[in-house]
């Protein structure tokens, strides 16, 4: 987990098919990137997409696609808010469930006892509202109304990597039969809504990267569980069916844009319910000195009729990316198992005394 806080992020989305029209303060149409000692366009180093922008818009706000200037500062205004309540000292004494400030914010309450249902300085979920352009937008999605697009009726949905079945699934025992049937982020392989592509904020923390470019290649570090996804430059992408976690990613320059092309995903890592035929295109564009643009366009003939994605704007870290602990898949997945096998103990002997003497003989 990073140890500097980070003061301000503007997250931002803007249509995948077309630039912004719009210029972030500082940035001029003609900003010209520092460049590498291989003459490449400079998009490397430490930065953060932590927002308060959801990647998907509230149906409240219809097809806007950006807040007004009151509206942006009165949620930023609020965030700060909940940030300084949410850092008071905790009384020793206080029970379990007193108000610490995470009841301020939905997702945190519906966290309860969980990862983010904790104190409030563990947490950085982003202190600002998404710019892309100078725009504070509603969405990081870039889609009419903000949302997913709907999937065609056929499109059969997989679940992806948070998957793992549980009680209210239709085996609820099944899914605990061994460490495999776990979601990945549970077994600390990886999160991936951060490592993508895309690459999304988890609203949490630890929405971190550190970019390392070379003339053939570029390694995309994050800190959630210290995935790397490598990007190989003017390369071809692999003919069989072999699926590596993150896919396969090539990369070529376009003008001073990186575009990166992903697939081969793997069917743990569905995004949006897509793997199969799915194609994730990203665009990294250096549009100031603390500004990297990213955009994403999502391809799924059998999931959706027309490509759809979105847009935001990384900012620099202030700080560097440190070594992330995963204790889940360390102490918490044998505990899971454990007491799926105790759950299945209470079971058979549940069903034994209520089949009464003598059944099965």
């Amino acid at each position: 987990m990073k140890i500097t806080a980070i003061a301000a992020l503007a997250f931002a989305v803007a249509a995948p098919f077309a630039a912004s029209a719009q210029t972030a303060p500082g940035t001029t149409a003609s900003y010209k990137p520092p460049r590498t000692a291989s003459g490449q366009p400079d998009i490397g180093g430490y930065w953060s997409n932590a927002t308060l922008t959801p990647m998907q818009r509230d149906s409240k706000l219809g097809d806007r696609l950006a807040y007004t200037p009151a509206e942006a500062k009165a949620l930023e205004v609020d965030e700060a808010h909940q940030v300084d309540v949410g850092n008071k000292r905790t009384d020793p004494n206080a029970p379990v469930n007193a108000p610490n400030g995470l009841e301020l914010k939905p997702s945190f309450l519906a966290a309860g006892g969980d990862v983010g249902g904790y104190n409030r300085g563990w947490l950085d979920p982003g202190h600002t509202v998404m710019r892309v352009g100078g725009q504070p937008r509603t969405s990081l999605l870039t889609t009419k109304d903000g949302h997913v697009p709907p999937r065609k009726t056929v499109a059969a949905s997989t679940d992806g990597y948070y998957s793992g079945g549980g009680e209210g699934s239709r085996d609820p025992l099944g899914s605990y039969d061994n460490p495999e049937n776990r979601p990945l982020s549970e077994r600390c392989i990886m999160f991936g809504g951060n490592v993508g592509p895309p690459m999304l904020p988890n609203g949490f923390y630890n929405n971190d990267y550190n970019i390392v470019q070379t003339k053939d290649a570029v390694a995309i570090q994050v800190e959630m569980v210290h995935d790397t996804r490598i990007v190989r430059l003017n390369s071809k992408h692999r003919a069989d069916d072999v699926r590596p976690w993150f896919g396969d990613s090539i990369g070529w320059w376009d003008g001073d844009t990186l575009v990166v092309e992903t697939n081969h995903i793997p069917q743990k890592q569905a995004f949006q319910g897509a793997w199969k035929d799915l194609t994730i295109t990203e665009r990294f564009t250096r549009t100031a000195k603390d500004r990297l643009r990213y955009s994403f366009t999502v391809s799924a003939p059998t999931s959706w009729e027309q490509p759809w994605g979105g847009e935001y704007e990384f900012a620099p870290l202030q700080g560097i990316v440190y070594e992330y602990a995963c204790n889940e898949g360390n102490y918490a997945l044998p505990g899971i198992l454990a007491g799926a096998r105790a759950a299945e103990h209470e079971h058979a002997g549940a069903a034994a005394k209520s089949a009464g003497p003598g059944a099965g003989s």
